[in-house]
């Protein structure tokens, strides 16, 4: 099955047909008591809200349902570059939702896509991690509003990366918090939030799908005072002196410096994890020889070293400790590598990787 045309079917081709599709999702909406409510989502965490969606959709007493599903385009994907639909796509199919009713617009903002979501009718539009933006026209359409999950407790962390942010700068509390959808960026009334404790060694992977999950338990919570309107007039306008931003993470981002305190290199490590990762350029030097060659290293697992502080007349060395690389950082502090990836090879501990320098010696440059 071709899985763009399967997931490009909208309502809108002409007006006639048109017409024709607004007239027979009207008279399926007058038929049913359940109030529409349309998702938008795309990576994998988002999928965890649309199952809680599915399933409370699905109870004697449920009070909406799911219309349609929005999600970014199928992308090419893997060594063949086949077209591939969203993880949110392909969790819908396979929980045997209409494929017609799931729109993949390049952009919100698609006069044949806005014509396929007036023709619904949705009261509640609902995101969690969709990664488009939503333009006035699309936000006018449904009553009840549109309302975001969003991984942080708002006003921090406004942005496309606010989980990764939150762990780049060591924060020790994150949380969720569901907002109506506003123009300006993360910046509408808050219906509620939750905090969240965070880990020293929590991954961004990890806490994304921590936050998801305690995210659809309070959406299902609170999406009867969402469509009975109640929300609405409780939600809190955020302050927006208090207003910090977690701007999208760049490729060229993902190279560490243990030239800064090994907090600093562990934090950006657990941040990064998933992607874009964190690389490092190590010299490798033969005991035999002396001969030097510059290797490039993915690190992927860390930890802030607790047993000792390192020498300045060791500040270039890497060792091996208990399991761990133990490189040298700024002001006399240490990190512990317990995990590492060599380009084009699989992830191993750090004690295989050691093994296999052999009479060779390793220093960070």
């Amino acid at each position: 099955m071709n899985s763009s045309l399967m997931l490009r079917r909208f309502f809108c081709f002409n007006a006639p047909a048109s017409a024709s599709a607004s007239a027979s999702v009207s008279a399926a909406s007058s038929s049913s008591k359940k109030k529409p409510l349309v998702f938008l989502g795309s990576p994998q965490v988002s999928t965890t809200v649309l199952d809680a969606l599915f399933n409370a959709s699905s109870a004697p007493n449920s009070i909406f349902e799911i219309a349609a599903i929005v999600t970014q385009p199928p992308a090419r994907k893997g060594r063949g570059k086949t077209l591939t639909p969203s993880l949110v796509a392909q969790y819908a199919i396979d929980r045997g939702f209409p494929s017609d009713l799931i729109f993949t617009p390049e952009r919100a903002g698609e006069d044949t896509f806005l014509c396929s979501l007036r023709a619904l009718q949705p009261e509640l539009c609902i995101t969690a991690a969709y990664g488009n933006i939503l333009p006035t026209k699309f936000l006018n359409i449904p009553p009840m509003g549109t309302v975001n999950i969003h991984p942080s407790l708002l006003p921090l962390y406004r942005g496309a990366a606010p989980v990764q942010r939150a762990l780049q700068d060591g924060v020790k509390e994150t949380g969720i918090s569901l907002a109506f959808t506003v123009r300006a960026l993360d910046a509408g009334p808050v219906i509620v939030h939750e905090r969240v404790d965070v880990d020293d060694e929590i991954k961004a992977p990890d806490l994304l799908d921590l936050l998801f999950s305690q995210g659809s338990k309070l959406l299902i919570h609170e999406l009867p005072s969402i469509l009975d309107g109640s929300a609405r007039a409780k939600a809190q306008p955020q302050d927006d002196s208090k207003a910090t931003l977690a701007p999208k993470i760049a490729p060229e981002e993902s190279w560490i410096s243990f030239d800064e305190e090994a907090s600093v290199v562990h934090n950006k490590v657990r941040a990064f994890a998933g992607w874009p990762g964190t690389r490092a350029k190590l010299m490798l030097v033969d005991g035999k020889d002396g001969n030097q060659n510059v290797i490039e290293l993915k690190i992927i697992t860390t930890r802030v070293c607790r047993h000792g502080i390192i020498q300045s007349n060791e500040m270039d060395e890497i060792t091996f400790f208990k399991g761990s690389l133990v490189i040298p950082c700024w002001n006399s502090t240490a990190l512990e590598v317990l995990e590492v990836q060599l380009p084009g090879k699989k992830v191993v501990s750090a004690a295989a990787f050691w093994n296999g320098l052999r009479d060779k010696k390793l220093k960070k440059l």
